[in-house]
């Protein structure tokens, strides 16, 4: 009788750290993609700012002074 309910726990523990590791990748994946949405939209914002700046202007930075 040990022998099976120890072979069951080993089944249950397999089973949730299985199912912690899908958790795991899940959240991985959210979290690129909330990275990626936020890159998508600060380059979106620089372009934008480009597009306002007059030819030539915001092309290079005198680093001179």
């Amino acid at each position: 009788m040990s022998d099976a309910v120890s072979l069951a726990r080993s089944i249950v523990t397999m089973q949730a750290a299985s199912t912690q590791q899908a958790l795991s990748a899940e959240m991985i994946k959210q979290n690129a993609q909330a990275d990626h949405s936020l890159v998508t939209m600060l380059q979106q914002s620089v372009d934008q700012s480009k597009a306002m700046l007059p030819a030539g202007q915001g092309a290079l930075v005198d680093r001179s002074a």
